[in-house]
């Protein structure tokens, strides 16, 4: 079978494969399903500073070709995270890494400090999406000058590899993606979900408890796969591709696409071995087109 490893900054994972935070808890849950270790790594669910409850119910909603998702990155912090989760999930046979939140510069600073002490986690994924409270409820992850602040202010307090992960929100994408590339990111993941919502019509009301969410799963794959696109041009860090991978043939169009790597995430909802049936997939095609690694397969698309 063909070289299925590929390198994120400092990180070498066995294969392109990783699952995406919010969808696969803390791997422990998918134990049952199959072996850890056919993943590249698990990101698991968004770590902040403080313990978050989260949004009230309902916050979650199913749409055509995808889902609706407010959860609001509920968890116990990440000295709860540090003292009693990480030393059950330190032994997993698969990379493990946390997806990093805040409101504010220092609480990602102060987070990813407590992550940078812990051996067995070799990267963290910076989510800089969240709203910035002391700035008025802007998103980092919009504003270049906003999102290069907090990637510049957590490279000098963690050590590892860094993933940044952009918000699909905006404009112009590779332009916040140079910004976090400049500030000291090792690579960049896209894309996060899009900002939807769903309305119930006989109850005249929105279906979520906060009007609108996150929308994931296989309506946003062509505007992902856009974005990927766009970025792997304009930066010279790996790009961590996702958004709607139901399937090997998806991810590969990713990799097509100059993705060095993918997570899959809503697909796990809906079929637990997904990912380990993806990094298969990925192996089968690259031996039936003669490709001896999967790097060979890197933005290899055909536009002209």
């Amino acid at each position: 079978m063909a070289d299925l490893k590929v390198q994120i900054g400092g990180l070498q994972l066995r294969n392109p494969v990783l699952t995406a935070s919010g969808t696969f808890g803390y791997g422990e849950e998918f134990a049952d399903f199959y072996d850890l270790s056919l993943l590249g790594g698990i990101i698991v669910k968004g770590t902040t500073l403080h313990p978050r409850q989260g949004n009230p119910y309902p916050r979650m909603a199913e749409t055509p070709s995808g889902m609706l998702n407010a959860v609001g990155l509920q968890n116990k912090g990440v000295h709860y995270f540090a003292e009693h989760i990480y030393p059950r999930i330190r032994t997993l046979d698969t990379h493990v890494i946390v997806n990093v939140s805040g409101s504010a510069v220092d609480d990602y600073v102060q987070t990813a400090a407590v992550i940078d002490a812990l051996d067995d986690i070799p990267a963290i994924e910076l989510n800089i999406s969240c709203p910035n409270v002391k700035q008025g409820g802007m998103a980092f992850g919009v504003d270049p000058k906003a999102a290069a602040e907090v990637v510049a202010a957590v490279r000098q307090a963690y050590h590892k590899t860094l993933i940044v992960k952009l918000s699909p929100n905006v404009t112009h994408i590779a332009e916040i993606a140079l910004a976090v590339e400049e500030a000291g990111a090792d690579a960049v993941s896209l894309i996060n979900t899009l900002l939807g919502m769903a309305i119930d019509a006989e109850r005249r009301r929105p279906v979520l408890s906060t009007v609108t969410g996150g929308l994931s799963g296989p309506a946003v794959k062509p505007v992902a796969l856009r974005m990927v696109w766009q970025v792997a041009q304009a930066v010279h860090i790996p790009v961590i591709g996702l958004g709607g991978i139901m399937t090997a043939t998806d991810a590969i169009e990713f990799l097509l696409a100059g993705a060095t790597a993918v997570e899959v995430g809503t697909a796990n909802f809906i079929r637990p071995e997904a990912g380990a049936e993806i990094a298969w997939g990925i192996g089968q095609y690259l031996d039936r087109h003669g490709f001896a690694a999967v790097t060979d397969l890197v933005g290899t698309l055909q536009t002209s």
